[in-house]
Formats: C-alpha cells, structure tokens, sequence
C-alpha cells in the first residue's frame, strides 16, 4: 500500500501525508462515472504525533501506531464509511517535536488554513490541554484517548471527550484494591505536572478514611535522571505500598533503582509505561507483580483479542500494544468510524452522536457525560507471567491478583 514515508522512521518536523488505498480499487475506479468518483475523494484527517522529544515512547506505542493502522483497514475495506460512501482515509501529519508550541501551531493550521475534515489528537494531557480549547472554537469533535486531567473535564467543552478513566477513578481503584488487600500504609512519588499533581491530589482524596496512612510522598520534575535519594528514604520508611504516578521513563528509573538498592514493598505500583510492552522488556521476569495502570488485554473482549492480533501481525511482536490507552486509543477510532457513518462530516452532528450514544468498543460500552468517561471503571493491572493482567475491579478482571509482589529477579 503506498505512502511517501515509513511510518517507522518519519523525518521530525516535516509533515507527512499517507493515502493508504487498496491496489485494486485503483482500476475499478478509472471506470466508474466521474460523479461517482468525484464522491469518493480522498478524507483528509489530519494530527500532530511526537516523533521526537520526551513524549515520543508513549506517542509511539499508545497512539500513533493505532492510526496507521485504522486507516489501512479502512481503506483495506474500501474506504471510510461517510454517510453511506465509501472515502479513502489520506493522513495528514507531522511531528510536534514534543513541544506544546509546535503541537498548538500544527492543530491551528490543520483546522484554520488547510480545513482537514478531521482531526485526530496528539499524546498526553499536557498537549491535549493546550489543543483542546482551539478544537472546541474551530467546531471539530476531538476523542482524546492518552489525556488523564479532571482540569479537561471541568473546562466544560463540548467537542471534547475523554477516553481514559480520570484521575479519581483510577487512585479510587488503586485505594480500593490496598485496602481490601491489607495495606496499612504508603509512600508516593510524583511528576510535577498536571498529570502527577491531578492524580496526587486524588489519591490524598481516595486515602481520607481508608486506614492507609501516607507515610512519604515526593514530588519530582520531568525528566529527572536519578531518583534513588528519594527511594532510599522512602526505604527507610517500609511502606506497604509505593505509589509512583509516573510517566514512562521514570517508571522503569524508579523500578530499576527500587531493585538496585533493594526495595522490595508488598505493593509496587507505577503508572504511565508500566502496561507497555518495553516494561517487561526491560525488567524480564523482574516485573513479575508490578502494578500500573491498565484498563484491558486480549482477554477483555474478542473483538480486544482481534485488534491485539491486527496490530501485532501490522507492527510486529516487538511492537505490542500498551495494555492501557492502545485500547482507549483504538476504542476512540471505533467511536469516530460509527459516528462518522451515522452523521457524515457535518463536525457538529458527528459531535452529538458521540456525546449522545452509548458506544460498543473493544473495552466494553462506553458513554459520556459532558467530556467524561463514565462508562469505564477505574482499573489496576498486574504483570504476571509475562502479561499485563487487569486485575481490579474484580468484575472486569482478567486475572486475581497475586497480592504480594515477589523479589526482584
């Protein structure tokens, strides 16, 4: 299928864009009547992905990925459904460098001068902060699958969806499941950025009368190297639990130097990259009974199982989907493929649909109320023999939890 660039390796700050079109429609199209091919012209979606930069592990194994994916099997299947007529999927994007400027620039562009049909969001709940206010005054409807903010939910902006459980649900799941398992107290560190100062200020919210005493609690900033002073006192202190409400390479800094200087806590628990791939990968069998956020896996759904098979055969077996927002992120594309055949293009009903309909997904239904996800309960998730098992909620768990982390390995 032919694209002006491997999607693997793209060239940061140039944009690229892909017409990922089956060969064989090419000469069945030659001989339709012009009107008829005139009704086929090309979707343009448009986006901004970090390629480069601090944001480019989570970009590129939660999102990105999903979106070359959708729309080769779109266009696999004769093209989008719009209304009834079947349009190829043409990709229209560029690298954002990890950069808030470059991401909001890209998104006014896109929308403003070059009026794509639609725009799919970039990665993370900083980014999404920053776009999602100039979607809402362009009237595109924005399903953000890798934005974790209450902040987001209360700006109250209609165009706007959250696909990932917020920050309550998430710490009240993690609080809920300690508590039924014995922890007595916790220690936690955290980013010091709206997503680590959101999800603490939950977490402190979720431990008021739960009978867990927080005996530590850090804050660190993005991008930090070495976090082993903080772990060490953090040690001293044997919580039962430690909570770290991190971003990917700060999850696997804290699990290597929590193994290197021996801390070892009934309940090990961090955040964002913890359902990745490249966690096991790094740890091996160390990351046997790590926690982390994660909401699904190939045992969710058979139609989670059919998607995790499509995207490994696409990707690779070294480029699985996360167990966290891969599945909200192709959970999203599912809403956006429905909406767009009940409503057409028309932004402002495709909007209405989404708010207005309970949605079947690869993670379960799915509603909204206001820009909420109200559908998807908080979640944990457990490393155990080499999958990322959901394992509270008891009722969408793919797996007990093992409810004491074994050594370091």
């Amino acid at each position: 299928m032919p694209q002006d660039k491997q999607p693997q390796d793209p060239k940061p700050g140039i944009a690229r864009r892909t017409l990922v079109q089956a060969a064989i429609a090419a000469p069945a199209a030659l001989a339709m009547p012009a009107i008829v091919r005139a009704q086929a012209a090309p979707v343009r979606i448009g986006y901004a992905m970090a390629r480069t930069g601090p944001w480019t592990t989570g970009a590129q194994v939660s999102q990105e990925p999903n979106y070359l994916l959708w729309a080769e099997q779109q266009n696999a299947a004769g093209g989008l459904n719009v209304k009834g007529t079947k349009r190829p999927i043409e990709l229209v994007s560029s690298d954002d460098q990890s950069n808030i400027e470059t991401c909001v620039r890209t998104y006014e562009k896109l929308m403003g001068s070059d009026k794509v049909d639609l725009v799919l969001p970039p990665w993370g709940s900083n980014a999404n902060f920053a776009v999602a206010p100039l979607a809402n005054r362009f009237g595109y409807p924005f399903i953000a699958p890798t934005a974790l903010s209450r902040r987001l939910v209360e700006m109250k902006l209609p165009y706007f969806f959250l696909m990932l459980q917020q920050p309550k649900a998430m710490m009240d799941a993690l609080v809920d499941m300690l508590k039924a398992n014995g922890a007595k107290t916790a220690a936690v560190v955290y980013v010091d950025d709206l997503f680590g100062l959101e999800n603490y200020a939950a977490l402190k919210v979720a431990l008021k009368g739960s009978g867990i005493s927080l005996v530590d609690d850090k804050s660190y900033p993005l991008g930090v190297k070495d976090l082993s002073p903080v772990l060490r006192s953090i040690k001293d202190k044997n919580p039962d639990a430690f909570i770290g409400l991190t971003y990917p390479p700060d999850t696997i800094l804290a699990s290597r130097q929590s193994k290197e200087i021996g801390f070892n806590p009934k309940f090990f628990y961090a955040s964002v990259g913890t359902a990745f791939q490249l966690y096991r990968n790094v740890m091996k069998e160390g990351a046997e009974g790590v926690l982390g956020m994660g909401s699904w896996n190939g045992k969710t759904s058979p139609a989670a199982k059919a998607y995790f098979d499509a995207h490994v055969k696409k990707f690779g077996a070294a480029k699985e989907p996360d167990r966290w927002a891969s599945g909200a992120t192709w959970a999203g594309l599912e809403i956006l493929t429905a909406a767009v055949a009940k409503a057409g293009l028309d932004k402002k009903a495709i909007r209405d649909y989404v708010a207005g309909t309970e949605h079947n997904t690869i993670l379960g239904k799915i509603k909204f109320a206001g820009s909420e996800n109200v559908g998807t309960p908080g979640t944990v998730g457990q490393w155990q023999k080499g999958e990322f098992e959901v394992v509270w909620p008891k009722a969408g768990a793919t797996a007990p939890l093992v409810p004491a982390k074994p050594a370091w390995v």
